[in-house]
């Protein structure tokens, strides 16, 4: 990596429930699993109600530019199962998934993405966090 990753924060909630996720055989096995661990592990951890409104929680839309190629894109974070690419829904295994979560609006990352190619993000804005819309137990 290039350029050090920005401070991440967790609720208590995403980090519990991500970290049975990595428990499950199939998911330990997954190409992501090593990346998503290595930020479970670095993240400031906060319980869901304390968790500020700029931060990317578990299924947040969040709109965010790739910095490299000026390309906008909207995803909603989401857990492996409810993952659909046509429907903007990224799986937080996927590496624009865990590149994403727990940034704060305005926040840059650079990502090992698919086919050895370096995502280069950035978070624009959250325009949905379930945490903000009092929504502390999804």
């Amino acid at each position: 990596m290039s350029t050090p990753r920005p401070p991440i924060t967790l609720s208590t909630l995403d980090l519990e429930r991500l970290e049975a996720l990595l428990e499950q055989p199939a998911n330990a096995a997954h190409p992501g699993a090593a990346g998503l661990r290595e930020e479970l592990d670095r993240a400031d951890v906060l319980p869901p109600a304390q968790m500020p409104a700029d931060v990317v929680t578990m299924n947040s839309q969040v709109s965010c530019v790739d910095t490299a190629s000026g390309t906008r894109h909207t995803f909603t974070l989401v857990y492996p199962e409810r993952a659909d690419r046509d429907a903007g829904r990224v799986s937080v295994l996927a590496p624009v998934g865990t590149a994403l979560l727990g940034l704060r609006t305005g926040d840059r990352i650079e990502w090992p993405g698919p086919g050895g190619r370096t995502l280069s993000l950035q978070v624009d804005a959250i325009d949905y966090q379930p945490e903000a819309s009092g929504d502390l137990h999804r």
